[in-house]
C-alpha cells in the first residue's frame, strides 16, 4: 500500500504568476507548497520591481474573482483610451472603453504594488506552505507522484506531490531539465523603462507609437505620471542609459513628440533585453509549465503578463474541477485538458506580437504604406476595432470562469 504524497501540488516560483495560482486555489481543499528563491517581501525579488504592468481588463476581472482586486485598485490607474500610431506617418487608430461598454480597457500598476498585494494575501491561504528562501535541486516524476528535492537553510529535504507547476520564469530550471523544446530568438532590442511627468494631463490615454527602432509606449500612471517603455536597438542601450535627466527627456521628446506637451521630469531608468520564447509543450507527465516559463513575449501590445494570468485562471479551473470530482489533479487526462485549452492562445498571441514587432520595424515603403492604410481603415471602420479591443482586453476565445469575474463555488 502506497502512502499519499504530502502535497496535492507544488508551485516552483513565487513571482506574480506562481503566487496568483496559489491564491486562486485558496480554500479549495488542496494541500499546496510554494517554493521561492527569495525571502518574502525582499527588495531583490526580480518579479516585484518598479516596472509598470499594463493589466488587461480581463486580468483585472481575474484578480477581482480571486478577491485581491480591491486591494490593488487604489494603486492601479485606468486606461480609458488607447492611441496607436506610426511615427512620422499618417496611420493611426483609437480604442475607447466607452465604445466597448467597460469601465476601462485596462489598468497600469507597478510590479512592486501588485506583488505587495499578492504577498500580503499568501499568509491567508491556510492550506499553503511557503518554502522560502529555498532552492530546487531536482525532481523525479515517478508516474503516480513527483518527488522534489529542495535545499533550505543548508538542509536538503524531499517533498512529494501529485502535480508540479513550473512558474519559475523565462530561464525556467524545470523546463530546461525536462528538455522541453522551445522556439526562441533575440530581437536585438531592449526595453528602456522609466516613468516620466508630462506638462499636460494624460487623461487616462495610453499611447503606442511604432518607430524604426521598435515601439514606444506611454502609459497613464497615478500622480500625473506616465510609464515609459522605449524600445531601442541593443547597440543604443548604453548610450540611452548614460544620458542625464535633461538629455533623456530631450531624446525621448524627439522620439515621442509633443502630444502631451513638454516632458518635465523623469525617474530612474533600467533596460531589459527583448526576446521571444515559446515552449512547444506546456505539459510533460505530472509537470505543467506556465507564465514566462512557457512563453516570454515582446512587450508590444503588453500581452506577456496577461497571457500568464490567463494560464493561471485556466489551470486553476481545471485543477478545481478535477479535485471536486475526486480525480487525481496530476493525471494525464486532467493536464491534457489544460494543455488543449491554452495551446492555441499561447501560440496565437506569441505569433501576433512577434508579427507586429517585425511589421512595424520593416523599412520597405510598400510595407509601411500597407500598415498605415490598415491602421487608418480600422479607425474609419468602427466594427473592425471591436476584435482588436477584445484582444487588447484579454477577452478573446474561451474565457476561464475567473476571467468572467465568477469565483469558484
Amino acid at each position: 500500500m502506497t502512502r499519499d504524497p504530502a502535497y496535492d501540488l507544488i508551485i516552483v516560483g513565487g513571482g506574480m504568476v506562481g503566487a496568483s495560482l496559489a491564491i486562486a486555489l485558496a480554500g479549495r481543499g488542496l494541500r499546496m507548497a510554494l517554493i521561492e528563491a527569495y525571502p518574502p517581501g525582499v527588495d531583490g525579488q526580480p518579479s516585484y520591481d518598479d516596472r509598470a504592468i499594463a493589466l488587461a481588463y480581463g486580468s483585472s476581472r481575474i484578480f477581482d474573482a480571486m478577491g485581491v482586486w480591491p486591494a490593488m485598485r487604489g494603486s492601479a490607474e485606468p486606461i480609458h483610451d488607447i492611441h496607436v500610431s506610426d511615427r512620422g506617418h499618417f496611420g493611426f487608430t483609437r480604442l475607447a472603453a466607452e465604445d466597448e461598454g467597460v469601465p476601462a480597457l485596462g489598468y497600469v500598476i507597478t510590479a512592486r504594488e501588485l506583488g505587495r498585494v499578492l504577498l500580503e494575501q499568501l499568509p491567508q491561504v491556510g492550506s499553503l506552505d511557503v518554502i522560502a528562501p529555498a532552492r530546487l535541486l531536482g525532481f523525479v516524476d515517478a508516474g503516480d507522484r513527483v518527488s522534489v528535492e529542495v535545499e533550505r537553510d543548508g538542509l536538503v529535504s524531499t517533498l512529494e506531490s501529485r502535480l508540479l507547476v513550473a512558474a519559475d520564469g523565462g530561464n525556467s530550471t524545470i523546463r530546461e531539465r525536462l528538455d522541453v523544446p522551445v522556439q526562441r530568438w533575440q530581437y536585438g532590442q531592449s526595453a528602456v523603462v522609466t516613468n516620466i511627468t508630462p506638462a499636460q494631463a494624460h487623461r487616462n490615454v495610453a499611447y503606442e507609437r511604432f518607430t524604426d527602432s521598435g515601439p514606444v509606449a506611454l502609459l497613464p500612471m497615478s500622480e500625473g505620471r506616465c510609464a515609459v517603455v522605449w524600445t531601442v536597438l541593443d547597440a543604443q542601450v548604453d548610450e540611452v542609459l548614460g544620458l542625464d535627466d535633461g538629455q533623456f527627456l530631450a531624446a525621448f521628446q524627439q522620439r515621442f513628440g509633443y502630444r502631451l506637451g513638454r516632458f518635465e521630469k523623469v525617474g530612474k531608468r533600467a533596460a531589459y533585453p527583448l526576446s521571444l520564447l515559446r515552449a512547444r509543450e506546456s505539459v510533460r507527465g505530472r509537470v505543467v509549465v506556465i507564465g514566462n516559463a512557457a512563453h516570454t513575449l515582446h512587450p508590444i501590445a503588453g500581452q506577456g503578463f496577461n497571457l500568464g494570468i490567463r494560464d493561471v485562471a485556466a489551470l486553476a479551473e481545471v485543477i478545481d474541477a478535477a479535485s471536486a470530482a475526486g480525480s487525481d489533479i496530476g493525471a494525464p487526462a486532467v493536464l491534457a485538458t489544460y494543455e488543449a485549452w491554452r495551446q492555441a492562445e499561447q501560440r496565437n498571441v506569441a505569433l501576433a506580437t512577434d508579427g507586429l514587432a517585425r511589421l512595424f520595424t520593416n523599412p520597405l515603403s510598400l510595407v509601411r504604406m500597407g500598415r498605415n492604410l490598415g491602421l487608418l481603415a480600422m479607425e474609419l471602420l468602427p466594427a473592425a476595432k471591436h476584435p482588436l479591443a477584445r484582444a487588447a482586453m484579454g477577452l478573446m476565445g474561451r474565457q476561464p470562469r475567473l476571467a468572467r469575474g465568477v469565483p469558484f463555488e
